[in-house]
């Protein structure tokens, strides 16, 4: 009998940092690496794929320098497979512009290192977006690697959304050449792997041969031989994925899936990386959209700092690695991520104001795509004719900026931060800010704000929005879980905050903000002038471990479907509102809970209510509400005893620091409109009003 071909490829899966620092395991990178090169170079070994990405290369040449030609050589030789990414990102917590940065500079470094070939390689990523591949094919690159999120019934090889991709049917994680076992053990171990992978395969199988920051045992070709020698069906050949990719060129078209990867009834997706850690979800939002706006400022003033955005685009890449931005890594990796992100702003706002600087303090800009009408809010130190929202003390920009001064201490003054009234301003329009003595809808009493198109109310210690009673509610919950994942108390349903008290916290003819006291949150509800937006600010002082803290906006009737933000695309997913976790926690072994959680960008809409969050990523359905996640506080990076995951997904390392005890601010905007209108209300929060 003619044995099947198994195409076997060498690889290692370099996360920077995770359950290690990053200067932890580049140490460990450089043994690894220097053995795969010493490997390559004497041909002990044909090709080695190096991961999809080439941050890793470039941590390792930081060090080893002198290594670079012959890295060079060894790409040039198709021996060595670098890019097309600069990093592992997730795919559901960043935007479609971060994505198409990781990829152009990526595949920039790749090719300035003489590589030619890529592929599309999410081998580790928690799910796969259905519009990942669309980013891939704007780039040229035609072919794609997946695993979590697939479905049993779909093959080794078929079409993702357009391009040809393949299903890497037991993961990437194959460590059986390292490990410390017979060669008959582990011809049986293969064997048993290779049967799996041939019932989703043609007569050529895929498999990896590597794992999470291995190296590459020095005997491999041996134990290929030796291997080989026992397995009656199967014959491994050492190669690369595009070898495989070439072989089996014809199966695609056999096979065809049109939406996204994200169930886990065969692997673990993760789901509860949505939630984990939400101060660096919010912090990266806010950096993605400074960053965004600085590169346009600088694009439009002409300030020559371009280089300066792609070293502060490639700090919120390397934040963006999935054991990063999914809060799943030690607290030490977390607190760099913040100081990243911190950095980040600091370079996006200075350049902002350089550009600001530049200008007239009465004028503003339009650096957005579209027109924009709404309230904005800007900073100056001068004494103008507008609401004045609120007032800090600091130093006035023109000193900051000016190369030709420095601030002292009677330079030390009021910083106002004004409202402003903006009506059709048109992209890269520029027009002077000008006091209006427009009539104002608004009105605001203790216990309630309105104006001509929607109204919230306290009626029986319960919010009224509009014709909804007790549309809101803020509910805590039980968290047993980990990093990875929520993991409920099977007989716990939250507990509702109770409302005390509310204020009216800010008057004014453009802008009205009631504030709402619970006996644990400070709510503070804006509402602007002629519009339908509810804007929510939470102040909560977390005092709690393990629980997890959600809005929960009731509707009408159950919630089947909803449009959330992917990519900067709408998304439509379908719910069993009646699905509840709590019954249908795994009882045997290698089981994770399906869930109604579900990750968004900056947007999701049920049953007509839209809602835009600052940086909170995930949102859970249940019956007839929505719930958007404020916080999660967990103490650990992978429970061993998680009710919702039979089996750990990590080290069952201490984390303090993800119980995010202390000051939680939160923010979000609830409005009711049609889904085609999504953009309007996503632009109210994202503006790009100079």
């Amino acid at each position: 009998m003619t044995k099947k071909k198994v195409i076997a490829y060498l690889h290692t899966h370099w996360d920077r940092e995770w359950y290690r620092e990053f200067e932890i395991f580049r140490i460990r990178l450089l043994r690894v690496f220097d053995n795969i090169l010493d490997m390559l170079e004497q041909n002990k070994i044909p090709c080695f794929y190096f991961d999809g990405q080439v941050g890793a290369l470039l941590d390792y040449l930081k060090i080893r320098p002198e290594k670079e030609e012959l890295i060079r050589e060894l790409i040039k030789d198709k021996k060595l497979f670098i890019g097309p990414a600069y990093c592992l990102i997730d795919e559901y917590l960043t935007d479609k512009q971060c994505f198409e940065k990781n990829l152009e500079i990526g595949l920039k470094i790749s090719k300035e290192f003489g590589c030619k070939d890529f592929i599309g390689y999410l081998a580790d990523t928690f799910g796969h977006s259905k519009h990942i591949t669309e980013i891939f094919k704007s780039f040229g690159i035609d072919k794609s690697v997946v695993w979590r999120g697939c479905n049993d019934n779909i093959p080794a090889n078929f079409k993702f959304n357009g391009i040809n991709c393949v299903n890497l049917v037991r993961g990437y994680f194959m460590d059986i050449f390292a490990a410390d076992l017979t060669i008959d053990e582990k011809t049986k171990f293969l064997k048993n792997n290779l049967d799996k992978i041939s019932e989703k395969s043609s007569n050529i199988l895929l498999m990896p041969i590597g794992a999470d920051h291995l190296g590459i045992s020095e005997d491999i070709t041996h134990q290929i031989r030796e291997v080989n020698a026992r397995l009656e069906d199967y014959q491994i050949i050492l190669g690369s994925p595009f070898d495989y990719f070439k072989e089996v060129e014809n199966e695609f078209e056999k096979y065809e899936y049109n939406d996204e990867l994200r169930d886990n009834s065969i692997t673990f997706i993760l789901q509860g990386c949505y939630s984990s850690r939400m101060d660096l979800k919010k912090l990266r939002a806010k950096a993605s959209y400074m960053l965004d706006l600085a590169n346009r400022t600088q694009k439009h003033f002409h300030l020559n700092y371009s280089n300066l955005i792609e070293y502060a685009y490639k700090l919120l890449i390397e934040n963006m690695a999935h054991d990063g931005i999914c809060g799943c890594s030690t607290d030490d990796v977390h607190f760099e991520n913040k100081l990243k992100y911190k950095k980040i702003i600091q370079i996006a706002q200075t350049i902002i104001d350089e550009a600001r600087f530049k200008t007239a303090d009465t004028f503003l800009i339009n650096l957005g795509d579209k027109p924009y009408s709404g309230i904005i809010e800007f900073e100056s130190e001068i004494d103008l004719p507008f609401p004045i929202l609120s007032t800090r003390k600091g130093f006035e920009n023109e000193i900051l900026q000016n190369t030709l001064k420095i601030p002292v201490t009677e330079d030390y003054k009021n910083i106002y931060t004004y409202l402003f009234e903006v009506n059709a301003i048109q992209p890269t329009e520029m027009r002077e800010k000008i006091l209006k003595n427009d009539t104002s809808d608004l009105e605001i009493g203790e216990n309630y704000i309105k104006n001509s198109k929607i109204k919230l109310e306290i009626i029986d210690n319960k919010i009224k929005i509009n014709d909804i009673d007790n549309f809101i509610e803020f509910v805590d919950y039980k968290d047993l879980g980990d990093s990875y994942n929520f993991a409920p108390d099977e007989n716990d349903y939250g507990t509702c905050e109770k409302i005390l008290s509310s204020s009216i916290e800010f008057k004014s003819d453009l802008r009205c903000i009631l504030k709402i006291n619970t006996e644990n949150l400070e709510i503070l509800v804006s509402l602007d002038k002629n519009t339908d937006i509810l804007d929510f600010k939470t102040i909560y002082n977390n005092k709690k471990e393990n629980h997890k803290v959600q809005a929960k906006i009731n509707t009408l009737k159950p919630i089947t479907e909803t449009y959330s933000e992917d990519l900067n695309k709408i998304l439509k997913r379908d719910f069993d509102p009646n699905y509840d976790i709590r019954k249908n926690l795994p009882k045997t072994k290698g089981i994770e809970a399906k869930t109604n959680t579900a990750p968004m960008q900056r947007y999701v809409n049920a049953n007509g209510i839209g809602i835009v969050t600052k940086g909170l990523t995930e949102y859970e359905i249940f019956k007839n509400s929505i719930s958007i996640t404020l916080l999660r506080a967990t103490g650990i990076i992978s429970n061993p005893k998680n009710p919702a995951r039979s089996t750990p997904a990590g080290p069952p390392l201490p984390t303090k620091d993800s119980q995010l005890l202390g000051e939680n601010i939160c923010e979000f905007s609830i409005s009711f409109h049609n889904i085609k209108d999504y953009e309007k209300y996503i632009q109210h929060v994202y503006n790009y009003i100079f």
